[in-house]
């Protein structure tokens, strides 16, 4: 399995999946995709479905994570996910699991990981392969990452105790809640430094772009990436979708259908590919926040960034985004995996005008059909709704980015297939301003949780300036 950059349009020979996996970013400024996206039939679900049942979750990723990697051993890499995902970790070895809403609506667990987030699925797998691969190179990698949420403490915390690794994470400045900001900022490690940047999260991830954009410097201090640019972490994110899955049916062609809350394109991205690989999914929603840039899009064609003065601060803060890196992925695939197409949109276009336009395109028309992609908005008072009307009808608490799911799906359901598969972004305890106003009351606090807020803080701040992060990295 070779991976290209979605700029490339040399048909040269690509990299394999170590090379791309310390690399992050292309150095071209595209995002590294498979050549192609290994093809799944009913045989191998049916196989994969006993493999879950006798092996659980870490004996499926390793079936599906080989199907991409074929320069790690079998055997290292099927050690390397029991690693990532042992029952120690995630409080059983079926990692993710299932609960029923009513009405055909089915909530997918994706948050019994270390910090109670469905960052924890990926980041646990990417800490694995990154140990595993700079032992094996006996290398060292400085990670740069942004957050807008739950990224941030999910990758510090994988990477915590892997001496090989130093991370250096962006924040929006007060931009999270505040138990999102004590679960990174509480964390007193020398090898990982917490930077408050003044701005939004659009901005942090262009200072991260900035600095991947000076191959020297990149070179001079072997900087990688653990947001969803790299892509091992979309990788990683197929497997839930597989799981929960042959969880949900019975039949090997059932059909279902996904709803993923979505700010950055990462979530859902992996279910396109899930979807593009033969899994039977007949359709992705889409369900954003007030920042509702990649909705306008699929109801449009249009695609239009924000600047920080037009992005929303809002109560699901993890989705508000203006400016969703992995969307260029799906547009490599929406326009026929032409790179010099994606290279016009995404190196000049967009940097020159802030937006382009596909709705007279023959790729958009089809679109829906094509790729089964619908989408929606949900609002502050629709999530406050959501979660009570879920609360009552089934006892389930969900929240803030999860409600968005929710409730969009059921705003579409009508015209969508049955079981509907939400996913969790979060345990609502993440975001306790936002239950209390919903149900007036806030939500038990796991033991490992309580007292966080009072913890140590520890972070620079920084102004939004590329050349002020490179200093900073130097010095750090």
């Amino acid at each position: 399995m070779r991976y290209y950059s979605t700029r490339d349009s040399s048909g040269g020979p690509g990299l394999p999946f170590c090379d791309i996996l310390l690399a992050g970013l292309a150095p071209d400024g595209g995002l590294y995709l498979p050549a192609s996206y290994p093809r799944i039939d009913a045989a191998r679900l049916r196989a994969w479905r006993r493999l879950l049942a006798d092996e659980g979750y870490a004996g499926l990723a390793a079936a599906v994570l080989a199907l991409y990697i074929d320069d790690i051993p079998t055997e290292d890499l099927a050690g390397i996910c029991r690693r990532a995902y042992s029952a120690e970790t995630f409080g059983s070895d079926a990692v993710v699991g299932l609960s029923d809403l009513g009405d055909g609506v089915l909530l997918g667990h994706l948050s019994c990981g270390p910090t109670a987030a469905f960052k924890d699925m990926a980041m646990q797998l990417l800490g694995e392969l990154f140990a595993y691969e700079l032992t094996r190179r006996d290398e060292t990698l400085t990670i740069l990452g942004a957050t807008s949420g739950d990224t941030g403490s999910a990758a510090e915390y994988a990477m915590l105790g892997k001496d090989r690794l130093k991370v250096f994470m962006l924040t929006p400045a007060g931009r999270m809640s505040p138990f999102q900001q004590a679960q990174m900022f509480s964390l007193d490690d020398p090898r990982v430094i917490n930077i408050a940047v003044d701005g939004v999260f659009d901005d942090c991830q262009d200072l991260v772009k900035a600095v991947n954009a000076d191959l020297t410097f990149k070179a001079q201090h072997r900087i990688g990436a653990v947001n969803s640019i790299n892509w091992a972490r979309l990788m990683a994110q197929v497997v839930y979708y597989i799981a929960l899955w042959l969880q949900a049916t019975t039949r090997d062609d059932e059909r279902v259908t996904f709803a993923v809350p979505s700010g950055n394109f990462g979530n859902i991205c992996a279910g396109h590919i899930a979807r593009e690989m033969g899994l039977p999914i007949e359709e992705l929603v889409l369900a954003t926040n007030e920042n509702n840039v990649l909705a306008e899009f699929f109801d449009t064609g249009m695609y239009r960034v924000r600047g920080r003065s037009e992005t929303h601060e809002t109560s699901s803060p993890s989705m508000d985004i203006s400016k969703a890196s992995n969307f260029e992925r799906f547009v490599f695939d929406l326009l026929g995996r032409d790179g010099a197409a994606v290279r016009n949109l995404f190196a000049e276009q967009l940097p020159l005008m802030a937006e382009f336009d596909l709705s007279g395109s023959d790729a958009f028309a089809h679109l829906r059909e094509r790729f089964g992609f619908v989408a929606g908005t949900s609002t502050h008072a629709d999530r406050l709704a959501t979660i009570a009307a879920e609360h009552e009808r089934s006892g389930v608490v969900i929240d803030p980015h999860t409600a968005d799911a929710v409730g969009v799906a059921r705003a579409l359901a009508s015209d969508l297939v049955r079981p509907i598969i939400a996913l969790e972004t979060a345990l609502p305890v993440k975001f306790s301003a936002t239950i209390v106003a919903a149900l007036g009351t806030d939500v038990p606090r796991p033991e490992r949780f309580v007292g966080i807020e009072e913890l140590p803080r520890h972070l620079v701040e920084l102004p939004n300036d590329a050349q002020a992060l490179k200093a900073l990295i130097d010095q750090r």
